[in-house]
């Protein structure tokens, strides 16, 4: 009777635990693994011309609270340049240690050292806070250019040539450099592939971004 009472609750118990197994390998992966990353559903609706860093935040944040993510602090992937006397911002230092997973839970980069060599961006896993993808080369409309005024290593352009349309305040004259996060372009070279640093926009204004295929959309990261 004695072993056969201990035998019961050791199949209860190994029971037990392969349900609670069970129940969390079943777990949808966006709920074991929270979205940390995104590219914004949509612009701002001026071009480049984002309020500057603060306002390109607040646009992050504000598609992260209607999609009813848990609170974070969200930064947009921004680089700025030594304008008037002030400090350039790097991309790479706004956003967090990491890991990064998207919508539906699928990391993305677990580290700042990850994402700027080997990164998971691509256009099935770059989407928006709404779990969608974004159109890319050879959709219409192309949307692929995502703003960032940044180098290949996440690190702002030392140059005298605007690369960030007035440091995100210009929606009419000036350029800002666009990555392609579906990793392609005209050519098959690294500036095409890359998901940060592809090539200047031709102005800053909406227009001018869609003419190139962008429309003034960011990548937004979670910071733990």
């Amino acid at each position: 009777m004695k072993w056969s009472l201990i035998a019961a609750v050791a199949l209860l118990c190994l029971s037990s635990s392969a349900m609670a197994q069970a129940k969390k390998k079943n777990q949808p992966a966006a709920a074991q693994n929270e979205m940390t990353f995104f590219i914004t559903s949509t612009g701002t609706g001026k071009g480049a011309n984002l309020g500057g860093l603060p306002g390109a935040d607040q646009h992050c944040h504000a598609l992260a609270k209607a999609a009813n993510l848990k609170y974070r602090t969200w930064r947009a992937y921004l680089s700025t340049t030594a304008l008037a006397g002030a400090s350039a911002v790097n991309a790479r230092d706004r956003i967090g240690s990491g890991p990064w997973h998207n919508a539906k839970g699928v990391l993305i980069a677990r580290d700042i050292d990850e994402l700027h060599a080997s990164n998971n961006i691509s256009k099935d896993t770059a989407l928006t806070e709404k779990s969608e993808i974004v159109n890319g080369r050879g959709d219409t409309p192309n949307r692929h250019d995502i703003l960032t005024g940044s180098q290949p290593d996440g690190r702002a352009l030392r140059s005298d040539q605007d690369t960030t349309c007035g440091n995100w305040t210009r929606s009419e004259s000036g350029s800002a450099i666009v990555g392609h996060h579906d990793r392609k372009g005209l050519s098959d070279d690294d500036a095409a592939r890359s998901w940060n640093s592809s090539h200047p926009s031709k102005g800053c204004s909406q227009e001018a971004l869609r003419s190139t295929g962008g429309d003034g959309l960011l990548y937004c990261f979670a910071i733990r």
